[in-house]
């Protein structure tokens, strides 16, 4: 009997709201209270709400219609956050792209979202788009000043659809030409609803050290602004001691943060010295998160700490409360409430309870599709015999008895060996157990006698290990199919911006 976890996705979200209609009823509820920070810049509730009326009324004038795009580029600042507000406000899909991509990926989102206003800061080199540039910074002209109407300009009315597209977030790029991930207002509303079970409300501080245009930092940002919290945006690059230093400051309750930046937080010898009691929750996603990591937050960094796995694209998530199930901290948790996750073979068929497959997920948060790319969006789905649809993940995984999954890898990263299949986390998981290893990615790199055959690329601690001697150790510990042929020493692994180890790279470079 094929193995499910839920009844068919109940319908338990409060109404739907606009989160731009939101912030006005903030703004008036609460007009002096501080609703962003930025260095030592801060912004009260009405300044927020009077500056997205602004943006909004401008777009308006330029004739911007409800669902067209705008597109943001730059480092986290009080403006793009704005921008971002005053966009939805004119009932626009926003698409906030990454700042770190090539110029011609940049502008190939921007053609490819259709925007005709493009906002960027002086971190984005000139190219032509064919939309028209409005700097942030007011490093050149038009600045963000000079473009918008006067203080005190209103827009007009929009009423905004739960089905209309919210963002469109772009992949970094760094495997081909980036998706455009079409998120509906619904989904954007779903993200806000679960925000209840994890202590939002109008005394929040969230913390936020990515960037405005990850889902990452959006699936805490929104929670915040729409429960009338305030927003405190990190400095452009990550600096552990600066993000203990300005959380002890500013009392934050929350924090959303990706492994690597926990990893850094942790090492720190000074960990101890900071205070950090005020912290309700931590949350965490987008790359795996060890097991032992999690621990160490729990035994020495207060409040409750949350993972979340899921995707971009939506579809179902997985929710560890790792301090209520501290003898689960090597899965990613259970299918939140209302989700469906599910666990598929080669040829698509549902599996067991403990039986490796595809993770495919079904919620009320999904993508409504890729934008312009109708191929991929179906390569992106599958239905159950009942004709529901569901948004394949491309990881691979089982389920516990008790419900928890379990990750073994991206189908992709997966070395097939032999004939057997390999799961490159199982390796790593051992080369990390070697205390002279500081952090470990394992690929499959091409073999002609065995078709793949599995390589590490590791960080190793001062005074650790020769490269031979860590490879002989490893493979006394491992199966015979998944023994490495080599292993090559880094300073560092190459990861985007939101932390994920760039395997594809790594592969190339052997």
């Amino acid at each position: 009997m094929p193995y499910k976890h839920t009844p068919p996705i109940p319908s338990t979200a409060p109404p739907f709201r606009a989160i731009a209609d939101l912030v006005r009823e903030h703004a008036q509820a609460q007009p002096a209270a501080i609703a962003m920070i930025h260095g030592g810049r801060r912004v009260a509730w009405a300044q927020l709400d009077a500056m997205a009326d602004r943006i909004a009324a401008s777009l308006q004038r330029d004739g911007l219609a409800p669902t067209e795009s705008i597109a943001i580029c730059g480092a986290n600042s009080l403006e793009y956050a704005a921008l971002f507000l005053g966009g939805l406000r004119a009932g626009a899909a926003v698409a906030p792209l990454p700042a770190g991509a090539l110029p011609a990926q940049i502008a190939t989102m921007v053609q490819d979202c259709g925007a005709r206003h493009f906002f960027v800061d002086a971190s984005v080199p000139g190219f032509d788009t064919g939309a028209k540039r409005i700097h942030m910074d007011a490093s050149a002209s038009p600045s963000l000043e000079q473009w918008l109407l006067p203080h005190g300009a209103r827009p007009r009315p929009v009423e905004v659809r739960p089905e209309w597209p919210f963002n469109i977030i772009y992949s970094s790029g760094t495997t081909g030409t980036p998706k455009g991930i079409v998120q509906p207002h619904g989904m954007r509303w779903m993200h806000v609803a679960r925000a209840n079970n994890f202590g939002y409300g109008t005394d929040t501080v969230t913390m936020l050290a990515t960037s405005l245009c990850s889902n990452t930092t959006l699936t805490c940002y929104f929670p915040t602004v729409a429960k009338g919290g305030c927003v405190v945006l990190g400095a452009p690059r990550f600096d552990a001691r600066a993000y203990l230093a300005l959380a002890q400051q500013v009392r934050a309750t929350h924090t959303m943060l990706v492994p690597v930046q926990y990893q850094r937080i942790m090492a720190l010898p000074e960990f101890k010295d900071f205070d950090l009691s005020a912290f309700r929750y931590k949350f965490c996603t987008s790359a795996p998160f060890h097991a032992e990591l999690k621990a160490d937050i729990l035994k020495r960094w207060p409040g409750g700490l949350v993972e979340f796995y899921g995707m971009t694209e939506g579809g179902g998530t997985c929710i560890l409360e790792a301090h209520n199930f501290p003898d689960k901290l090597h899965t990613v948790g259970r299918p939140a409430e209302g989700h469906d996750i599910r666990v598929i073979d080669e040829d698509e068929k549902e599996l067991a309870a403990g039986e490796i497959g595809e993770v495919v997920g079904r919620s009320p948060a999904m993508m409504s599709r890729y934008h312009q790319q109708p191929a991929k969006t179906r390569e992106a789905e599958w239905y159950d015999a009942d004709g529901h649809r569901f948004i394949r993940t491309g990881d691979v995984g089982r389920f516990d008895e008790a419900g928890f999954l379990t990750l073994m890898d991206r189908r992709k990263d997966m070395v097939i060996s032999g004939g057997f299949n390999v799961y490159p986390s199982d390796i790593e998981a051992v080369l990390r157990e070697h205390p002279g290893v500081g952090d470990a990615a394992v690929v499959g790199v091409p073999s002609a006698e065995w078709g793949e055959t599995p390589v590490a690329f590791v960080v190793v601690r001062p005074g650790g290990p020769a490269e031979d001697e860590l490879q002989a150790w490893a493979n006394a510990r491992l199966g015979k199919t998944q023994r490495l042929s080599g292993v090559r020493y880094l300073d560092e692994l190459p990861r985007s911006d939101i932390g994920k180890v760039l395997k594809r790279q790594l592969r190339e470079s052997w």
